[in-house]
């Protein structure tokens, strides 16, 4: 296998020879001008950079054998008819020692005709002699783009009284189903060790929450709390360090029987327990490290950023999982900052909502000298 132009692929004899050649890189149409979706409203994330990747593939046989190179062409289209998609598992296996991320889509790999003009045009322009060819597209290929978002702080309340809109189906089922899941307090996301609340209908027979997420190898098995009731229950999450890692997850309960609900969203939130140093004096150049300690236990593979007031700072790599992480602010503005940790688009606790109306816990926040 070989990666070559056309014009420089090695031609030796007694070597049977596969050439993949990009030819060509084009944007997208689907994914171009979308913002990220771990994006929210507001934010002024960039979207991801998604393109559309042209191969040529070329073969030379044996010996320089014609008829083998047939059969080698043939075997080749062949491979990419029974294995059109790449999946995460390969493509890290590939890429050993890069970090490939979570991939949104799959990338799919199909043949692309090309006219005889096309393919005339092609050959013309490597400026060598045509050799028996096809064409293929692997799409999509997405790239993060390494420019940090703008994160607004959140906002305290939503209009009179912070009661946002309810929509009440009917009629109403006579199965159990859920509506909502619920941290303590109103709150976005819950922590590690809380009560959270369920919100459906026909409940009372429910007895176990189930906990699932593609950072969990298994999901999670939860018993509910005493006092279930018709049309809410409670269970108090996992309080182990490194059990349950933040994150959005769906929820469902079991009854005895072990028949499942309809699943509904839940955010598990990392808890920002300390920053240091605090105040944190700049350098010579005005950049300030950070180091934040946080439970539970951040993964390798996880999406980590330090949001101080609007500016989002992602985090420097770990290589295993970790309750301590370190921020690199280069030319840190001088004052106070508010301070969130997002790990995969889940924000740490910052609006105080046990007084009312609600303010920004003091508690996190950092000065910058």
């Amino acid at each position: 296998m070989t990666t070559a132009p056309p014009s420089k692929t090695p031609k030796v004899e007694g070597k049977n020879e596969i050439n993949l050649f990009l030819y060509s890189v084009t944007p997208n149409a689907g994914w171009s001008n979308l913002e990220p979706p771990t994006a929210r409203p507001g934010e002024n994330g960039r979207p991801l950079l998604a393109l559309d990747l042209h191969y040529l593939l070329t073969v030379h046989g044996k010996g320089f054998d014609e008829v083998l190179s047939h059969r080698l062409l043939g075997r080749a289209m062949s491979v990419l008819h029974d294995h059109p998609l790449l999946g995460e598992d390969e493509i890290e296996a590939a890429l050993a020692g890069e970090r490939v991320g979570d991939l949104i889509e799959r990338i799919r790999i199909t043949p692309e005709p090309l006219t005889l003009d096309e393919m005339s045009k092609l050959w013309s322009s490597f400026q060598t002699e045509y050799r028996m060819s096809a064409a293929y597209e692997a799409t999509v290929v997405l790239i993060e783009s390494d420019r940090p978002a703008r994160a607004a702080l959140p906002v305290l309340t939503r209009g009179e009284g912070d009661v946002g809109p309810l929509v009440v189906p009917e009629p109403v089922p006579p199965y159990p189903a859920l509506t909502a899941a619920e941290p303590p307090d109103g709150r976005e996301a819950a922590l590690l060790g809380e009560i959270v609340t369920v919100h459906g209908r026909h409940l009372e027979e429910t007895v176990t929450a189930r906990i699932a997420g593609r950072r969990l190898d298994e999901p999670l098995h939860v018993p509910l709390l005493p006092g279930t009731g018709a049309t809410s229950v409670e269970a108090r999450l996992p309080n182990a360090f490194d059990v349950l890692p933040a994150g959005l997850y769906a929820i469902s309960l079991l009854d005895a029987d072990e028949r499942e609900t309809n699943a509904v969203a839940l955010a598990v939130g990392p808890e920002l327990l300390t920053v240091a140093p605090a105040p944190a004096a700049r350098d010579a150049g005005g950049d300030v490290t950070l180091t934040v300690t946080c439970r539970p236990a951040v993964r390798p593979e996880q999406a980590v950023s330090l949001l101080l007031g609007s500016r989002e700072v992602r985090a420097e790599p770990e290589a295993a999982p970790a309750g301590t992480l370190t921020f690199e602010v280069v030319r840190a503005r001088p004052g106070e900052h508010w301070l969130r940790l997002r790990v995969d688009g889940v924000d740490s606790r910052l609006v105080d909502r046990s007084v009312s109306p609600p303010v920004f816990d003091p508690s996190q926040r950092v000065t910058v000298t």
